[in-house]
C-alpha cells in the first residue's frame, strides 16, 4: 500500500502554525533547518539531472514506452486508461527538467514569502515535507531505492510503463499532445485457434517489411523475433529504410534479443552485409556498439560469425569508430570486444610478418 504523506503533511502544518513568528530563536533555527535540508535536496536532485542526461542519450533512449496517467482521486475504476506514447530517453530528460525545475522553484518561493511576508510556516512544512516530496519522484525513487540509472533501467519500468505487446486492447494510446495513436496490430504469436473443430488459419501479416522492421526495432530486447525472421529473404536481407537508411543487418546487431545470435546467423547466411552504412555513416558494428550490444558486436568480430574487423575501422560522417561510440556511451563491455579483436588482429599480423622473414 502506498504511504500517504497527509498522514505527515496535516500535523506539521498544525505544529508549524504554533511557532511564534516573532522569537529571533525559533526563526534563526527555522532558517538553518531549512537552508539545510534544501541545499542537501538541490545536490540530490543536480546528481540526478546529471545521471538521467546520461541515460537520456543511452542505448535505450529510442525504444518507445507506453507511459500512464497520474492518478486522480475517485476516479471510476472502470475507466479506459489513456496511455501517452513516448521515448525513454525524452521521458527521462523531461522528467529530469521538470523535478529540476519544479525545486528551484518551490526554494524561490518559499523563501520569497519568508523574506518579503515573514511567513515562516513554508520553512518549517519544507523541512519535514522536501524529502518525503523528492522521493515520490519517478527518477529519485530509482536512484536511491531501484538500483541507480545505470544499465537496464529501461527494462525496470521506473515510470510505471507498458511496452508494445503488453497494451490490451482496452488500452487507449495518445501522443503527447492528446491525439488519439492508430496502433498496428501485432502478429500473433504463433497459437493456433479453433473453431468448428478444424485449426484456424493463421491471418497473414500484412505490414510492409519496413514496418515489421521497425516495429521490431521498437519493442527493443522485448521483442519477438519471428515475424522478422519469416520475411527476412535473399531479396529483404539488405533492404535500406526510406528515412533513415536502416538495415535489418544493424537492426539484429544492436537490438539486444536473446537471440541474437541465431538471428545473425540466419542473416549472414541470406547475404547480408553488415558493412552497409545509414544517412550517419554508421555500419552494424557502430550500431551494435553506440547501443550496448555484446552479442551483436561479438558475432560482426568473431571468425564464428562475419569475421568483420574491417567494421571496427570504419569512421561515420563525424569520423568516430564504433570504439569511440562504444567509449563515449560507457559500454564497456563492447569496448572491450572491439579493442580485444583489434589487439587481436595486431598479433596475427605481427606473427605473420615474423614468419615471412624466417
Amino acid at each position: 500500500m502506498a504511504f500517504n504523506k497527509m498522514f505527515v503533511m496535516l500535523p506539521v502544518m498544525l505544529a508549524a502554525r504554533k511557532l511564534d513568528g516573532e522569537n529571533p530563536d525559533t526563526v534563526f533555527m527555522l532558517r538553518c533547518a531549512y537552508g539545510t535540508v534544501q541545499a542537501v535536496i538541490v545536490l540530490l536532485v543536480a546528481y540526478i539531472y546529471i545521471s538521467s542526461q546520461a541515460v537520456s542519450n543511452g542505448k535505450d533512449k529510442d525504444r518507445l514506452i507506453y507511459v500512464p496517467p497520474p492518478p486522480v482521486p475517485f476516479e471510476d475504476p472502470n475507466t479506459k486508461k489513456k496511455y501517452t506514447e513516448k521515448k525513454f530517453g525524452a521521458h527521462v530528460s523531461s522528467q529530469a527538467m521538470s523535478l529540476l525545475g519544479s525545486t528551484l522553484f518551490g526554494i524561490c518561493m518559499t523563501v520569497g514569502l519568508h523574506y518579503y511576508k515573514g511567513m515562516i510556516v513554508g520553512l518549517a512544512i519544507q523541512s519535514i515535507m522536501g524529502p518525503l516530496n523528492l522521493l515520490e519522484n519517478a527518477l529519485a525513487k530509482a536512484v536511491f531505492m531501484g538500483g541507480g540509472l545505470g544499465d537496464g533501467v529501461a527494462d525496470r519500468k521506473i515510470f510505471g510503463e507498458k511496452n508494445r505487446n503488453e497494451l490490451t486492447k482496452d488500452d487507449e494510446v495518445v501522443d503527447e499532445q492528446g491525439n488519439v495513436v492508430v496502433r498496428k496490430p501485432l502478429p500473433a504469436s504463433g497459437a493456433d485457434g479453433k473453431k468448428g473443430g478444424k485449426k484456424a488459419t493463421p491471418k497473414k501479416d500484412e505490414r510492409s517489411f519496413e514496418d515489421i522492421l521497425l516495429d521490431t526495432w521498437d519493442l527493443g530486447a522485448d521483442a519477438d523475433m519471428k515475424p522478422l525472421m519469416a520475411v527476412l529473404t535473399k531479396k529483404t536481407v539488405n533492404y535500406h529504410t526510406k528515412e533513415d537508411s536502416w538495415t535489418p543487418s544493424m537492426i539484429l546487431a544492436a537490438i539486444g534479443v536473446a537471440n541474437t545470435k541465431e538471428c545473425m546467423a540466419k542473416c549472414k547466411s541470406l547475404g547480408g552485409n553488415p558493412a552497409a552504412v545509414d544517412k550517419e555513416g554508421w555500419n552494424a558494428l557502430h550500431w551494435a556498439a553506440f547501443h550496448g550490444s555484446p552479442a551483436g558486436a561479438t558475432y560482426l568480430l568473431s571468425k564464428d560469425g562475419y569475421g568483420g574487423i574491417d567494421l571496427a575501422d570504419a569512421k561515420d560522417k563525424e569520423g568516430k569508430s564504433p570504439l569511440d561510440h562504444a567509449k563515449a556511451e560507457g559500454n564497456k563491455e563492447v569496448a572491450d570486444i572491439i579493442e580485444n579483436a583489434l589487439a587481436a588482429r595486431e598479433t596475427s599480423a605481427s606473427d605473420d610478418g615474423l614468419r615471412k622473414r624466417k
